[in-house]
């Protein structure tokens, strides 16, 4: 009974703990977090280990005004993503036909959901954001990319295999062109969209010091 008694007092203080560490959310992340100068790679990290995000197109219903939509994605398989973000969107819903008529679009991104900022606030500099700024359209015409966009959300979001056949949707990708990151503090950090997508998730000279 003693012995029984320890272990429940340990596994409940062992919980208690990593419930502080992350404010009580689940750590998401897979991969470790990388040396916040090393920009590409950090930025890389964030997209790869994230699953959700606001996706901002420009709406043509409300006289070209900002529309932000909460959107799940993939960049690819878990710990292997090309940072390119794939979407599973339906045009019954205002941010695929924003995108069939402007392209124009901006993908944001908190470190925060990943539980990995501790106690800090979500917009405290030192809990990273990112924004992907560039082109949304539906992916055409390559069988090859539609297959590894399909597999890379399916695995991400199992759910979307049965989601509504009738709402036909379809899978959508971000052409990032300008990235707006800030994982600091001392203002968004320089980095080029090709700096970011040539960045390597595999280098382990590169992860946190």
């Amino acid at each position: 009974m003693k012995l029984r008694g320890f272990i429940h007092c340990f596994v409940f203080a062992f919980f208690g703990l990593l419930q502080q560490s992350v404010q009580g959310r689940p750590l998401l992340t897979s991969s470790p977090r990388p040396w916040r100068d090393d920009t590409a790679l950090f930025a890389r990290w964030l997209v790869s280990q994230s699953s959700w995000g606001v996706l901002s197109t420009i709406s043509g219903e409300w006289g070209g005004a900002p529309f932000g939509n909460v959107v799940s994605f993939s960049d690819g398989l878990p710990d292997e993503g090309k940072g390119i973000p794939y979407f599973y969107l339906t045009t019954l819903d205002p941010t695929a036909r924003n995108a069939l008529e402007d392209q124009r679009a901006s993908f944001t991104l908190s470190e925060y959901n990943l539980g990995t900022c501790g106690k800090e606030d979500p917009e405290d500099p030192s809990c990273a954001k990112i924004t992907l700024v560039g082109k949304l359209h539906q992916l055409e015409g390559n069988p090859d990319e539609d297959e590894f966009a399909r597999t890379a959300l399916f695995t991400k979001h199992p759910a979307m295999k049965w989601w509504p056949k009738g709402h036909d949707f379809q899978i959508f990708k971000l052409d990032v062109e300008n990235i707006f990151l800030i994982n600091w503090y001392g203002g968004a950090k320089p980095i080029t969209a090709e700096q970011y997508l040539n960045a390597d998730l595999s280098e382990p000279a590169s992860v946190a010091r």
